[in-house]
């Protein structure tokens, strides 16, 4: 059971002034203050006894105590090794966390994760949201649900609809093999220090399939990048300037019956593949 607290805001202030913590800008460093959060992320992460669970970020222990609270298995990866002292004393009495002092974007996963299917929960530092996430969705680790804390305005263009402004594709790039929902918002007062904005608590499951098969997914996301690369360029266009042929162009439009005087930020996950699926069969014609 728990002594202390590791998300209460006296804890937290007590643990920074013992060890003389100075939260750090360079590495995204703020310490959640709000146990109910905690509370809510681990409940998210769908955890048991002996679940075996990635956390990326440990700080002073505050989120990798929950998750150990519910039986997991831990393994928490930490960037700052200067924090070992401090998580050696807030989590010494917990025997299933394994912390691992290292960048998880630089680490062997794939021999540390083995053929266990695995959950991740993390508190992600704003600036490497978004790589660490496509890493981690696209690399084929074994790790189907995902409890992520993210700048909001990184949770809303996930979770975007066509046509929106937020809809992007980064959109396409989650959506397409993991579905998302939003599981709580949260204020600046909820850290210390104070961020600048709100963050957002994302639950990212991974598909048993993509949403749309294709023929070749490389050229699915081709065809993505294009499409926002130069959002104000009308398709034909923006396909033109990604490379293809005019009379390529004209052909997959065609092929796949889609007017290309839209613009790319107005299709579908479902028009794209369409796109996709036409110029692979032209090329191989």
């Amino acid at each position: 059971m728990l002594d202390a607290n590791l998300a209460d805001r006296k804890v937290v202030q007590y643990v920074m002034n013992r060890f003389g913590i100075h939260a750090k800008h360079r590495l995204g460093q703020n310490f959640l203050i709000r146990p109910d959060v905690v509370a809510a992320i681990a409940e998210a992460a769908e955890l048991s006894d002996g679940t075996p669970v990635m956390e990326i970020g440990a700080g002073i222990g505050t989120l990798t105590q929950a998750l150990a609270e519910t039986g997991a298995d831990v393994t928490a990866f930490e960037l700052d090794q200067s924090l070992k002292r401090v998580l050696d004393h807030t989590l010494e009495h917990y025997k299933n966390i394994h912390i691992i002092y290292e960048d998880v974007l630089k680490a062997d996963l794939k021999t540390i994760l083995g053929e266990k299917d695995w959950h991740c929960a993390a508190n992600l530092p704003y600036y490497v949201t978004t790589p660490i996430l496509l890493t981690l969705i696209q690399s084929g680790l074994p790790i189907s649900l995902f409890v992520f804390m993210m700048q909001k305005e990184v949770a809303d263009r996930i979770l975007a609809a066509p046509g929106s402004k937020d809809y992007g594709a980064l959109t396409l790039a989650v959506q397409f093999d993991c579905t998302a929902e939003r599981v709580i918002d949260i204020p600046p007062t909820a850290f210390i220090p104070r961020p600048q904005v709100t963050s957002t608590v994302l639950k990212i499951r991974r598909r048993e399939r993509p949403a749309v098969e294709v023929k070749d997914r490389k050229l699915f996301f081709s065809l993505v990048k294009m499409g926002f690369g130069q959002r104000r360029k009308v398709f034909t266009n923006a396909m033109k300037a990604g490379g293809i042929s005019a009379d390529m162009v004209k052909a997959i439009l065609e092929k796949a019956d889609i007017d290309g005087s839209r613009r790319g930020e107005t299709f579908s996950m479902e028009e794209y593949g369409r796109m996709a699926d036409a110029w692979y069969e032209l090329i191989h014609e």
